[in-house]
């Protein structure tokens, strides 16, 4: 790779080139799922990807040694999710490493450009786009049989990882986000592949640090899923201050010349 020496050693970044590359992969996924083709044809795609790999790996940045973890997050529930790396310029206020320092309704989907469920640039993300529709969040999506679970219908646990960030994106729009203490989903009937489905999702009470959501996935005019949440109510400074534990744990800081957080 003629720029590998250069840029390895580098924090990812949602830039040029990668979200091409994330759709690829996707379309990679999608076929490898569903083609037709012999062991003849598969072995010389497995060249082909291995290639790749071995292409992309002589770019990967060091890996950090291990350190000692993040402190606990706060109540019993689990704390954020992995830090979604830099992102793209725009008008979000970032801190010293590109991440958007607050969550709204306008830099969500940018800010989590490697999230693992609406990263456009994480190839494994969910096929999910999400807007905001005054105090409801509505995700849009079509699952293929990638997501697959029984013969035709979408898996269950690909529905409730999507709900997680469908149900967060209505806290953020209530101004109230923060990790995700429990999520509960009732399983009415089957949610068919390759057929359009429309999430919404709301806001029902903000009791001081506990958030509560609910939502429900609509397809073909009829409700399939249901499912409630609850997520714990952090304030910015909470959540910089869990970015600075994880950046410690992991050897790292603000870039050199870059402004620190403090």
């Amino acid at each position: 790779m003629a720029d590998s020496a250069r840029d390895r050693g580098t924090t990812r970044r949602a830039g040029p080139g990668r979200r091409e590359l994330a759709d690829a992969v996707r379309r990679l996924v999608a076929a490898s799922v569903t083609t037709g083709a012999g062991a003849e044809d598969l072995g010389r795609v497995t060249a082909l990807v291995d290639g790749a790999v071995r292409l992309l790996e002589e770019a990967a940045p060091p890996t950090p040694s291990p350190g000692p973890g993040p402190g606990p997050g706060p109540g019993p529930g689990p704390g954020p999710g992995p830090d979604p790396g830099p992102v793209d310029g725009g008008d979000a206020s970032t801190d010293g490493r590109g991440r958007v320092a607050t969550l709204n309704a306008d830099n969500m989907q940018e800010a989590m450009a490697f999230d693992v469920v609406i990263g456009s640039c994480n190839p494994v993300a969910l096929p999910v786009a999400i807007e905001f529709d005054g105090p409801r969040a509505i995700g849009h999506a079509t699952y293929s049989e990638t997501f697959e679970g029984a013969p035709g219908w979408v898996h269950g646990a690909v529905l409730a990882g999507a709900f997680d960030v469908v149900l967060t994106a209505a806290n953020v729009i209530a101004g109230a986000a923060g990790p995700t203490r429990s999520l509960t989903l009732r399983y009415l009937r089957p949610t068919t592949i390759n057929r359009p489905l429309v999430y919404e999702a709301e806001v029902t009470a903000v009791d001081g640090r506990r958030i509560r959501s609910r939502g429900r996935i609509v397809q073909d005019g009829v409700v399939t899923v249901e499912a409630e949440g609850e997520f714990v109510n952090l304030d910015p400074a909470a959540i910089e201050a869990m970015h600075r534990r994880n950046d410690a744990a992991a050897g790292g800081g603000p870039p050199s010349g870059a402004p620190g957080r403090e």
